[in-house]
C-alpha cells in the first residue's frame, strides 16, 4: 500500500466512531404538535369517543414537557386537553426514540435538534390507536 492509501485508510477509520455516535441535544422544555390518528373502539383518554362501526380519524393537539434528561434518557409528561400521561424514553445511537407511558408505547425519530416525530400505538381487547405527531420544541 502506498503512503497516501494508509493515510486515507486511517483517516476514514478514525472518523467512524464520530459518525456512529451523534450528540443528543438538550431535549428539556416544552414541545407541541397535532396528532394524525386513526382509532378503533373507544380509543384512550386522549382519543375517547363512542365506538363507531369502523375506524375514525382524529386530530388532537398535544404538549410534551420534558423535565429530566440524563444523556440519551429523558422523562416528563405527554398531555392533551383530556389528560396527562407520565412517560419515560430513551434515544438510540441512530436518533430513534423509544417511549412508554401507562397505556401504550411510542417509536419516533429526532428529525432536528428542535423537531421530532413520535408515533404512538395502543392495542387492548377493546381499542386500537395508531397516531403520529410531529413535535416542535417551543422557544
Amino acid at each position: 500500500m502506498s503512503k497516501l492509501t494508509w493515510i486515507v485508510t486511517f483517516a476514514v477509520l478514525g472518523a467512524l466512531p464520530a459518525v456512529a455516535e451523534t450528540a443528543i441535544p438538550d431535549l428539556r422544555g416544552t414541545w407541541k404538535g397535532d396528532s394524525e390518528s386513526i382509532v378503533m373502539g373507544p380509543g384512550n383518554p386522549h382519543h375517547s369517543a363512542a365506538p363507531a362501526p369502523g375506524p375514525r380519524y382524529n386530530r388532537i393537539p398535544f404538549t410534551m414537557t420534558i423535565d429530566r434528561q440524563d444523556g440519551r434518557r429523558f422523562s416528563g409528561t405527554f398531555s392533551s386537553a383530556r389528560g396527562n400521561d407520565p412517560m419515560i424514553a430513551v434515544v438510540s445511537r441512530t436518533d430513534t426514540i423509544v417511549m412508554v407511558d401507562d397505556d401504550g408505547y411510542t417509536v419516533g425519530k429526532l428529525v432536528a435538534p428542535n423537531r421530532m416525530e413520535l408515533c404512538y400505538m395502543r392495542l387492548s381487547p377493546d381499542a386500537r390507536v395508531a397516531s403520529c405527531t410531529e413535535m416542535t420544541k417551543q422557544p
